[in-house]
């Protein structure tokens, strides 16, 4: 008979207990204690059940991945195809706003091949003669000079670009207004040279093309100076160029038609 009181007792106590230890005692323990005790055990026990349960839904799981995964693919696809024609529509708008303040026509044309051997010594483009390019053109971005027609024919056309050896052009210093003649260079750099010995050059000006250039229209925008090198022997003054232009990334460039405007 006192074993069923001593039952009573005890389901009456436990919650009587609890109570006091949640209310009654707030300085000597804490509710997250318990929480991570009766955590444990329950994790103890829900481990083999989710791992039991992942081996019973495997086959859905792993198709769920394949189906997202292909999603995710379509998705990126048609990510980079936006970008590209938010790219490509970015550089139309800044040909556009080029051709539209500069007094000179031109013709816009698009990069369809390279020489493998030397990538950034020329290029081909889809305009020729029947759209009137002609050898000795100048090539320019709205960024700046590329480089100048070497040989148009019917509907193309090969570029020679600044940084080969073969190319020149007068310019002159944006700032100071110095004149010297500016070359390509095996390396990429370009070499600003025939500058006097007290020539007002230094690293950070910008170069353009000068009134004195016969081939391209002046204040257009060839590179900033990133050297200064002086020649004991010639008592003259070289300077380092790096282009304006990335040459290794054009896709498009605007050939200038030569007029009696420049």
């Amino acid at each position: 008979m006192w074993h069923k009181y001593i039952k009573q007792a005890v389901y009456t106590g436990i919650p009587i207990v609890c109570f006091l230890i949640l209310f009654f005692h707030p300085k000597n323990y804490k509710a997250e204690r318990l929480l991570d005790v009766v955590a444990k055990p329950v994790g103890f026990f829900q481990t083999p059940v989710f791992e039991l349960k992942k081996l019973f839904f495997y086959r859905e799981t792993w198709d769920d991945y394949i189906r997202y995964k292909k999603q995710n693919e379509i998705l990126k696809a048609k990510l980079m195809a936006i970008t590209e024609n938010l790219r490509r529509q970015d550089r139309s708008y800044r040909i556009q706003d080029f051709r539209e303040s500069r007094p000179y026509n031109s013709v816009v044309a698009n990069v369809i091949g390279r020489d493998p051997s030397n990538w950034n010594a020329s290029l081909i483009v889809d305009k020729g003669q029947e759209q009137g390019v002609l050898a000795g053109q100048p090539v320019v971005t709205p960024l700046g000079v590329v480089g100048r027609v070497f040989e148009a024919g019917k509907n193309t056309a090969k570029v020679i670009l600044l940084s080969d050896p073969g190319f020149a052009v007068a310019a002159v210093v944006e700032r100071s207004r110095e004149n010297g003649l500016l070359t390509g260079t095996l390396q990429g750099q370009l070499r600003f040279q025939y500058l006097t010995e007290k020539a007002d050059v230094k690293v950070g000006d910008n170069v353009v093309t000068s009134r004195l250039s016969r081939a391209f229209p002046s204040s257009i925008l060839i590179g900033q100076i990133t050297d200064v090198l002086a020649s004991v022997n010639t008592h003259t003054v070289e300077c380092s160029v790096t282009p304006a232009v990335d040459l290794s990334e054009l896709e498009e460039v605007i050939v200038i038609i030569k007029d009696e405007r420049y």
